[in-house]
């Protein structure tokens, strides 16, 4: 019986561990902070640059509305505006509804630009929400 309860454990541990370091679709590389994308819009430098929300609001001046990347309607509607925009722009997605580690809209929109073929894909990093990342350090805002 301590053998059986034993092995049990033991692949509960090794699941628990392997479910836990999942890895993200995102590298680190293709976070961009807050702070960097403000200065690409204060200095105008958003040519190459298309900025998507994928979250409940649109907050950064500049950005395409898509709405909660979570819904499978918006996803399409992701893909959709994303199917005439070249490869080679940098695309930034961003949500702010919560921190991006436990954001349910990220994931699924990151690894819709990931299989699109975007090279640079990234994802605002925001590891509190956007009020407190964005909004409260007075970076340009629609409002």
């Amino acid at each position: 019986m301590k053998y059986i309860l034993a092995v049990v454990m033991t692949f509960l541990f090794v699941t628990n561990s392997v479910t836990a370091q999942k890895a993200e679709p995102w590298t680190p590389k293709q976070l961009m902070s807050t702070e960097d994308l403000a200065k690409k819009i204060e200095n105008k430098q958003t040519d190459n640059l298309v900025i998507i929300s994928i979250g409940p609001d649109e907050v950064i001046p500049g950005t395409i509305f898509i709405g909660p990347a979570n819904n499978k309607d918006n996803l399409k509607k992701l893909k959709s505006k994303l199917k005439g925009i070249s490869k080679d722009k940098e695309v930034v997605i961003y949500c702010g509804c919560c921190p991006f580690d436990r954001c349910p809209n990220v994931r699924p929109a990151f690894t819709a630009l990931k299989e699109m073929g975007f090279k640079n894909a990234r994802l605002l990093d925001i590891p509190h929400n956007i009020k407190v990342d964005w909004l409260d350090k007075d970076y340009p805002s629609t409002d």
